[in-house]
């Protein structure tokens, strides 16, 4: 790798300036004892829970059906009384019905794409939008970006969280943005040239295209300024951040984030040790439960991802169901808790004959065999009362016909022997799946 992370060493002694004031260093709570994370954690639970219980009408009844008050929180353990809160319940509650403060205090609105219904709309107040540029900024640093990196946000703008989550954290880091957003690949490609910038910010699915692009120019994409990428929103695998960092010589690291808890920036993975995502955990508080049961697991046990905000003003949530699947395991670079690599989410989980399968899995097995690309969707379709299952994938480019079904027969035996279920391949030439400009659609119905 090129990266030039070292140049400029972390040091745990900043105060609570830190980050977001300098870019000098990290924040003091980063590397704070755990009695004194949970301590501060326990304050401010207390704090946000009053302030749902006595602001947002759902939450006051639904507390109250549960038969459990703000004041019942005298531990971090009691949060489990509470009840979980579903994105079924923010659409209940459109446009406006969840925030806490007047809607003259929100400075600005933010809401998902609604594909699956009603857009889920959420709000911030000035001291939000600080809280936020203050976490994308230390999760900037985090990732190795420093005061004056040119940042390349490839993320999209507008509603969509990502472009100005991440605008808005690089410049609060000093950095110097380029806010690109989706889209135009030829064009980010010249800019990522003629900028020079260290950093970029993008979905992995998208950066993939980027690297493409670059090799159709006839440019080594290991040849540009580029040192550190951020990836996130979508999930991605291990061997997809191998492929990209070869490809592209760039340190690949991990973000998240979701707009209901606050946009990007919810957890950085530390490029010193990349094992997962830190949480941020003095403002967002984790748990993970069973989720067919909603029951809580203790850490290491690998369940549904659910958040509770413990300093936002226009929308807290109470343990929100994210869908996302993972594993709490404890801090390494950061005092914080780790959150191991999503595996999929609940709800895109595909049932093939009784077996769960996610796209990552299949991901995993793509880019196990030689002369296919990491550019794949899966189709489902019905053969009767069964659900069939295709996998698209496309060729890295120039494989003769017979190599194309080596590579066909190859995949199906591991998807058979490593996932359990039986996929039908179709090997496609290089383009032969649609790109994408921001997060990938991986699974279709045909």
């Amino acid at each position: 790798m090129r990266s030039g992370t070292d140049r400029e060493t972390a040091s745990s002694g900043v105060g609570s300036s830190g980050v977001g004031s300098s870019g000098a260093g990290l924040e003091a709570i980063e590397s704070a004892s755990i009695d004194e994370l949970r301590a501060l954690q326990l304050d401010r639970l207390k704090i946000s829970v009053e302030r749902a219980y006595s602001n947002v009408a759902h939450y006051r009844k639904s507390f109250d059906a549960a038969g459990v008050s703000p004041a019942a929180i005298t531990s971090l353990d009691d949060l489990a009384k509470l009840p979980l809160l579903a994105k079924a319940d923010l659409r209940d509650n459109y446009p406006f019905g969840m925030f806490a403060v007047p809607r003259t205090d929100v400075v600005r609105i933010h809401a998902s794409s609604g594909t699956t219904g009603k857009p889920t709309v959420v709000g911030y107040t000035q001291n939000d939008i600080d809280m936020w540029s203050q976490v994308m900024a230390r999760s900037i640093y985090a990732a190795g970006g420093r005061r004056g990196d040119i940042t390349h946000v490839a993320y999209g703008y507008g509603l969509f969280t990502g472009g100005l989550g991440a605008h808005y954290g690089a410049e609060k880091l000093g950095c110097t943005v380029i806010p690109m957003s989706g889209g135009q690949t030829e064009k980010q490609v010249n800019l990522i040239i003629d900028f020079e910038p260290r950093i970029i910010l993008v979905t992995p699915s998208y950066c993939l295209n980027l690297i493409d692009e670059m090799e159709r120019q006839g440019i080594d994409p290991t040849s540009t300024s580029l040192e550190i990428g951020i990836f996130g929103a979508e999930p991605w695998t291990d061997a997809m951040r191998l492929e990209i960092e070869q490809r592209m010589g760039i340190d690949a690291v991990d973000i998240y984030g979701l707009s209901e808890v606050i946009g990007p920036g919810v957890a950085q993975e530390c490029v010193e040790t990349k094992d997962g995502p830190t949480i941020w955990e003095d403002h967002f508080y984790p748990e993970v439960i069973d989720p067919d049961t909603g029951h809580v697991l203790p850490d290491g046990s690998e369940g549904e991802l659910v958040f509770t905000s413990l300093t936002k003003e226009a929308f807290p949530i109470i343990r929100y169901r994210t869908r996302d699947l993972t594993t709490l395991l404890p801090g390494t670079a950061r005092t914080m808790r780790r959150m191991a690599k999503v595996t999929g989410r609940s709800d895109d989980m595909l049932i093939i004959r009784g077996v769960n399968v996610f796209p990552t899995q299949v991901e995993a097995e793509i880019l196990k065999v030689d002369g296919l690309a990491p550019h794949y969707v899966l189709e489902t379709s019905k053969q009767g009362n069964m659900t069939a299952l295709t996998v698209r994938v496309e060729e890295t480019g120039g494989l003769a016909a017979v190599d194309r079904e080596r590579a066909a027969a190859d995949l199906a035996a591991l998807v058979k022997n490593n996932i359990g279920v039986t996929a039908a391949i179709d090997v496609v030439p290089p383009g032969g799946v649609p790109r994408s400009q921001g997060k990938a659609q991986r699974v279709v119905e045909s």
